[in-house]
């Protein structure tokens, strides 16, 4: 991570997979399943995105436990059995439909705004960048955290998000103590853990249970209370 690499202040999965020449993205490992291999054709291609965006809606709509591999492949247009020639079960391709979420949030392509040098600005940033991304797949978090309950697998899944998130964090808490902008008595980690906890268990109740807070509101809050806790220069005059 560079010195003006904006950093998303919170949690949530696995390290991302390579991409084929084909441009398609492998199946993510999940404990105790193998990934099928990605599609070279054009139309293996289409169809794995048709079954993983119809998975996504089926998801959404019915939750984990009540989904249907049958109901994936009638709303994906394609045969039933095509759904086994690119994934084994409907953990798998749940597996990649959180796969494609946490890319989107974990590398939401933030970029310092104005050729800002101040750390505060990265991580308002980041911030709204990330509560958006929430905002915008809040239903399927609220998957998520129902397979997580109840599939131990997809529970250190879950978890794996969570640590590429705090590693992230981390890493900026680190070169922010090496600029000398963030006392070094801070263990970088235990910092990141608890500010990235703070802002994605809020983030679960604003956007799935329905806690009423306006979104400047709560990015305001968020921020102040995310600098503030690394007592960074003029961040105490900046209430929100």
């Amino acid at each position: 991570m560079t010195a003006r690499e904006p950093v998303n202040a919170q949690e949530d999965s696995t390290s991302p997979g390579a991409a084929t020449a084909a441009g398609a993205q492998p199946e993510p490992a999940v404990p105790g399943r193998s990934p099928r291999p990605a599609p070279k054709s054009r139309r293996g291609i289409r169809t794995r995105a048709a079954l993983v965006a119809a998975a996504r809606e089926v998801f959404e709509a019915d939750g984990f436990v009540d989904a249907r591999i049958s109901d994936i492949t009638r709303t994906a247009g394609v045969a039933s059995g095509s759904f086994y020639t690119h994934f084994d079960s409907k953990e798998g391709i749940f597996a990649e439909v959180v796969e494609q979420v946490r890319e989107e949030m974990l590398h939401p392509h933030v970029r310092a705004r104005g050729g800002s040098d101040d750390p505060r600005d990265w991580i308002a940033a980041a911030n709204r960048e990330y509560l958006k991304s929430y905002r915008r797949n809040a239903r399927l978090m609220a998957v998520l955290e129902q397979v997580s309950r109840i599939d131990q697998q997809f529970a250190a899944l879950r978890a794996e998000r969570a640590s590429a998130f705090i590693d992230r964090n981390a890493a900026l808490i680190r070169d922010l103590q090496n600029r000398g902008l963030v006392t070094a008595k801070l263990d970088a980690r235990v910092t990141a853990l608890a500010l990235s906890s703070m802002v994605s268990k809020v983030a679960y109740l604003v956007f799935v249970e329905g806690e009423k807070i306006e979104f400047d509101t709560l990015l305001e809050t968020l921020d102040w209370i995310w600098c503030n806790a690394l007592q960074l220069p003029g961040s105490a005059d900046e209430a929100p």
